[in-house]
């Protein structure tokens, strides 16, 4: 998947704001995005929910998923397969292994489910507009627009931006959940 060198600039600007969140910091808003996703309609009523395993300053996921588990929802992670993704249910994190990428992905054994009501998607940086800035590989893009489900961006508010430039294959994400709010885009 091409690259604009305008993305390429931003994702690099945006993860080094990212990455100069404290751990602290990150973990308080990290609390905070937990509590409003739980407000969002579309998140609170689903029960098969994607979900991802946080690598160096994303939102931290484990509480979220842990808590899903608790409350008997069915959870399933992403799997690398070649070029795409497929999201495998785990029953806690000992279904887990370091995967592509070093990401903690679900076991082979996990099964298979990509008839998802929810997805909660990593995030590198979000417009208004509901465009989404990954990291690049176009993994998430590919998945949702062949899988019809609700895309939930969880992302720091400052890196939520005016404007992310959109590509032809970029998906635009149903709701983006911050620590200082919930907007719903579509």
């Amino acid at each position: 998947m091409e690259d604009s060198a305008n993305k390429t600039s931003l994702r690099n600007l945006l993860l080094e704001r990212r990455d100069n969140t404290s751990h602290d910091l990150l973990k308080i808003a990290s609390e905070k995005i937990h509590k409003k996703l739980n407000k969002v309609f579309s998140f609170k009523n689903a029960t098969k929910i994607g979900a991802y395993y946080p690598i160096g300053s994303e939102i931290f996921t484990q509480d979220i998923i842990q808590e899903l588990l608790s409350n008997g929802k069915e959870v399933f992670l992403p799997k690398v397969i070649g070029a795409d993704l497929e999201f495998r249910k785990i029953t806690d994190f000992s279904s887990l292994e370091t995967g592509s990428f070093d990401i903690m992905e679900p076991k082979e054994e996990c099964p298979v489910n990509n008839e998802l009501d929810v997805i909660l998607t990593p995030t590198v940086g979000m417009s208004h507009s509901g465009v989404r800035l990954g990291y690049g590989h176009g993994f998430y893009d590919r998945f949702l627009a062949k899988h019809k489900t609700v895309a939930i961006s969880l992302t720091l508010e400052k890196q939520v931006i005016k404007n992310i430039p959109k590509s032809e294959h970029d998906i635009i994400m149903n709701w983006i959940v911050t620590e200082d709010k919930m907007t719903k885009i579509q």
